[in-house]
């Protein structure tokens, strides 16, 4: 190798980064032993930002175009080398260039459920999963806190972080909403905006900018889903009352169908029986000083029916229940 292109290698005249992978955030531009020219060329493409730094401290910052470095470009790294006039010689400084590109389908959930007090349910246990997606806004920031002097920083390295920060976030927002648990399910939009609001402070003192925060899920574990599933019956049943009486309706024909001792006659008589012990509990909760005395259930007899409405006994041969109207087949 000749001596003039081992001195050429020695100055950079061309300085620019092309991602070579996905998932890089930030990278230090190899300078080596080399020194950096007066009217250099800086090449900054989209998605990328360029940031000098001088013994430790960051000085200029540059977005995308084509930079011409000199005094008038560097005011900051001017002022850190003492330059009182355009300088002329070779400079030393560190270059690190950062991706601003979106870091789409970030995926975030709870590992263990988090404890909120939830307004109809008491205390409760919330599980979540979604997406997020983030970029680099502020490369200072972002170098002296997050990258560092590390050649190469990753996304992968401040997921973690960034899910720990997501989790424990939630939790506050759960809390001060107070918005009950069946109305976050089924706002979860909404809900996604108010726990992005809360995240936004605390991912901009890292450098980062969120773009976006989406809940896919919001549930119960198992066992309470149980509980809510049950509550949730029991406000489709509505009316008790009516609801046995059409049970009692709805067994009848299907009694009626089934052979064995005692035939029809049998089985009605354990219906109404049935249906009167059905009307006690029902006395019992609309009553709770005390039930009102409930006769015998009513005796089996060959020439006695039950009314398919209400299920009072009526003459086998009867057309129409006496007590409330109904025809009768």
């Amino acid at each position: 190798m000749a001596l003039k292109d081992f001195l050429k290698k020695q100055f950079i005249d061309v300085i620019h980064w092309t991602e070579p992978e996905e998932g890089i955030l930030a990278t230090r531009y190899p300078m080596r032993d080399m020194e950096i020219q007066n009217g250099a060329q800086l090449t900054v493409r989209e998605s990328q930002m360029a940031v000098f730094v001088n013994e430790g401290r960051c000085a200029d910052a540059f977005g995308p175009g084509l930079h011409t470095l000199n005094t008038n470009t560097m005011p900051l790294l001017t002022n850190l080398m003492n330059w009182d006039k355009l300088f002329a010689s070779p400079f030393k400084s560190d270059v690190y260039f950062f991706s601003t590109r979106l870091q789409v389908n970030q995926k975030w959930g709870t590992q263990q459920p988090i404890t909120i007090r939830d307004k109809e349910f008491g205390a409760v246990r919330l599980r979540a999963f979604g997406i997020y997606s983030w970029r680099i806004g502020d490369p200072k920031a972002f170098h002296t806190k997050v990258s560092g002097t590390v050649e190469t920083y990753r996304a992968a390295d401040i997921e973690g972080q960034l899910r720990h920060t997501i989790v424990g976030r939630m939790a506050d927002t759960f809390a001060e909403s107070q918005v009950p648990f069946l109305d976050m399910a089924a706002n979860q939009m909404e809900l996604g905006h108010k726990i992005a609001e809360h995240l936004r402070p605390s991912f901009a003192e890292l450098g980062l900018v969120l773009d976006s925060f989406v809940v896919e899920n919001l549930s119960l574990p198992e066992e309470l889903q149980k509980r809510l599933d049950e509550r949730i019956g029991m406000n489709m049943v509505g009316d008790m009352g009516r609801y046995t009486q059409f049970q009692v309706a709805q067994s009848i024909p299907i009694a009626a169908g089934n052979e064995g001792a005692g035939g029809t006659a049998g089985i009605g008589a354990g219906l109404g029986a049935g249906l009167v012990m059905a009307q006690q509990m029902l006395q019992g909760v609309n009553n709770p000083a005390g039930p009102a005395p409930a006769g015998p259930p009513p005796a089996a007899s060959a020439d006695t029916k039950f009314c398919s409405e209400c299920g009072k006994p009526i003459a086998r041969a009867a057309k129409f229940c006496s007590e409330c109207g109904k025809s009768q087949a």
